[in-house]
């Protein structure tokens, strides 16, 4: 099994990269293998919703890491998406770079690299601002059929920089039992399917506008 985590930092080893490595410490040690992808420094476009992705099976945008990432996804048994907290809301960088993500996989296959995954948000703020951010990130999962793990406390610790993250030991905690759980959501998913129960088929969709 494998997890794809997502550092939506600029800073490949940062605060946030601390945080995913606790985790994926957790996840070696439960026999899982882990890749971290790091939304680095360079510009990242906003989703103009241009709807070319439903025709290209990606996202017109191909020079910032979006569409391999979303490649990469398609192999993965679950996820984990990290952000620092800048104004209390995740970094724009991931907000743009997941927006794309997530709308080039509905328009490209009804987010069928996703669907029925687990995932589990992170978050670090020096203080305040990390429950609105785990918030917004956990949207993503709602619209995509993810299963939404969760820990024994929010999934947020705090630092304002990496040396500052053994200083929050209960927010380490959180993160290795946040790992553990999403061990074993994947491990039932998979007996699930050995088992032959496999996943409900949708509902052909109903669109209804609230304004006609």
């Amino acid at each position: 099994m494998k997890v794809l985590m997502l550092n939506g930092s600029w800073n490949g080893d940062g605060s946030t990269k601390a945080g995913l490595d606790e985790m994926a410490r957790t996840f070696s040690a439960e026999g899982v293998e882990t890749e971290i992808v790091t939304i680095g420094g360079k510009p990242i476009a906003d989703c103009i919703a241009c709807g070319k992705c439903a025709e290209l099976k990606r996202c017109v945008f191909a020079n910032d890491g979006v569409n391999e990432f979303a490649a990469k996804a398609k192999e993965a048994d679950g996820f984990v998406f990290g952000t620092p907290v800048y104004y209390a809301h995740p970094s724009g960088r991931v907000i743009s770079f997941l927006d794309r993500v997530f709308f080039s996989a509905m328009m490209g296959n009804r987010y069928a690299a996703f669907r029925h995954k687990p995932v589990a948000s992170i978050v670090v703020a020096r203080r305040a601002g990390t429950s609105a951010s785990f918030d917004v990130l956990n949207k993503y999962a709602g619209i995509s059929q993810m299963i939404t793990v969760g820990s024994t406390y929010w999934n947020e610790f705090h630092a304002l920089t990496k040396d500052d993250v053994p200083g929050d030991p209960e927010g380490l905690q959180t993160l290795r039992n946040l790992a553990r759980n999403m061990v074993y959501v994947m491990k039932c998913l998979k007996a699930g399917r050995d088992a032959g129960i496999n996943a409900p088929a949708n509902e052909t969709e109903i669109l209804t506008n609230f304004v006609r």
